[in-house]
């Protein structure tokens, strides 16, 4: 999953991106509402995180804005304002969701999952693949009879590739996908975590799923 925070506040933003990428989230951040805008209308999100006070654009206006252009990420919209006049403005403007600052970041947590799971329960809840089966909404997998442990970027990188099943994923699609719009293209890291996964699926089975597809990318299939 994607997610992209529209927090002007740098400590508010640093800490919300890095709670989110250690349960496995990629996370781009945009600290005014007319970058916000930009990155909301030129990528694809799973979420939104909207700080209500913006400079440029507020977050009510680019809520607004985003719904007339026919975005339709949901948004959980953060604030200080916690009137109950302050809520209805936000949820009038379009968002999903409406928390207030200061907050837990459990309950954070917790929002973003149940407006995630909002999106995975009008889609498919499980995706199989010859015996490899993950489960979008517990978070597990298995293979044959064996439960698989995964790291959360393991799981992401996973998910992503059985989306795809039998397309050629390059790492330019998973930069953008799994890591974020900042990701060093230049490092090895998506072939280290395409081993880390390979051992874990493949390993001790015959039939091999996943495959690299020289100079060009990965691709899992039957």
């Amino acid at each position: 999953m994607r997610i992209l925070v529209i927090e002007d506040e740098k400590k508010i933003a640093s800490f919300i991106k890095r709670g989110l990428r250690e349960v496995g989230y990629s996370v781009d951040v945009a600290y005014d509402g007319e970058e916000g805008h930009f990155l909301a209308t030129t990528s694809d999100y799973d979420l939104i995180v909207l700080d209500l006070m913006l400079p440029k654009i507020d977050g009510v206006t680019l809520c607004k804005k985003l719904r007339n252009e026919k975005v339709i990420t949901p948004i959980l919209m953060l604030t200080v304002k916690d009137s109950i006049k302050d809520k209805v403005t936000g949820l009038d403007a379009g968002a999903n969701d409406y928390l207030t600052k200061p907050f837990a970041f459990e309950e954070f947590l917790a929002r973003v999952r149940a407006l995630l799971r909002r999106i995975e329960s009008k889609q498919v809840s499980k995706l199989k693949i010859d015996d490899l089966e993950i489960d979008l909404l517990n978070h597990k997998v298995i293979r044959g009879s064996k439960e698989i442990e995964l790291t959360a970027k393991e799981f992401a990188l996973l998910e992503f590739l059985m989306r795809n099943e039998g397309v050629i994923v390059t790492r330019t699609m998973l930069s953008e996908h799994v890591w974020d719009i900042n990701f060093d293209t230049y490092t090895n890291i998506i072939d280290v975590y395409i081993n880390y996964l390979r051992n874990k699926i493949d390993k001790g089975f015959e039939k091999k799923l996943l495959h690299t597809i020289r100079g060009r990318g990965y691709i899992i299939k039957a």
